[in-house]
């Protein structure tokens, strides 16, 4: 496989868990943990890009390259952009996206997407894991997906998708999903060609984009590829709210 690079965005503000980057794991920052799984990949360069000087000063305390990026960028893709600018990577590069909130990330998983976005041939590759509860199906904070023949992603929804209708008719509701069915969780683990990154932020959004509050339809609007692996491991949940960070901290103590 080719080399890879894996940039590591992480906003310091966070309206359920301020500072999210700097949360102590085992005595070190969560960008940092984060950062520590994401070089077991194979990646031959891990960055972090931050807004706020805090986590970076974070980062190159523990000797890991790190950015000071725009505080004012609508999302983690539009940051890369601005990395992919400054460093001057070439088009082809190979970009993966691992959010600053994942300490628990499979660094195997970083290579399987790189690989993904390789081989396919598309501008952007990303994870999806099969759904077999029908709570998570029906779940709007679980982001489905489904796929066309190619292995590309077809939608991205909070909606139930594919909706069985005879199946669930039967039931008289949702209590299972039919066996065999294609139905998906998305993953948020994203690997880019660095010149689709230089030009996402000049993208007008879509209106799905806006109902959906899913940034990747912007793309699927505007006609680029988003070739989809399939992974039979769930990965590990990140942490969003203090809750997650209780359970993080704990499960550091024990390592």
């Amino acid at each position: 496989m080719s080399p890879f690079k894996l940039v590591i965005p992480a906003r310091y503000g966070s309206t359920r868990l301020p500072g999210k980057p700097l949360l102590d794991l085992g005595g070190k920052p969560m960008v940092v943990r984060v950062a520590e799984r994401a070089m077991l990949s194979g990646a031959d360069e891990v960055l972090v890009a931050t807004d706020h000087p805090e986590v970076l000063a974070a980062a190159e305390r523990h000797g890991l390259r790190a950015m000071l990026t725009r505080a004012d960028h609508a999302s983690g893709t539009d940051r890369l952009g601005e990395v992919v600018a400054a460093a001057g990577w070439s088009d082809e590069t190979i970009v993966v996206n691992v959010q600053g909130d994942e300490p628990l990330v499979d660094p195997a998983l970083i290579a399987q997407t790189a690989a993904q976005l390789e081989q396919s041939g598309a501008e952007i590759a990303t994870v999806a894991h099969p759904l077999v509860e029908a709570a998570d199906f029906f779940n709007p904070n679980i982001v489905k997906l489904v796929c066309g023949a190619s292995g590309d992603a077809l939608y991205f929804s909070r909606a139930p998708i594919p909706y069985a209708r005879d199946h669930f008719a039967r039931e008289g509701g949702g209590e299972t999903l039919p066996a065999k069915m294609p139905a998906y969780r998305h993953v948020g683990l994203y690997a880019y060609r660095a010149r689709f990154l230089r030009i996402y932020s000049a993208l007008a959004p879509s209106p799905l984009e806006s109902l959906e509050a899913l940034e990747q339809l912007r793309a699927l609007w505007h006609g680029f590829r988003i070739s989809v692996a399939i992974s039979d491991h769930l990965p590990a949940a990140g942490v969003d709210t203090p809750e997650d960070a209780r359970r993080v901290q704990q499960w550091f103590k024990k390592v």
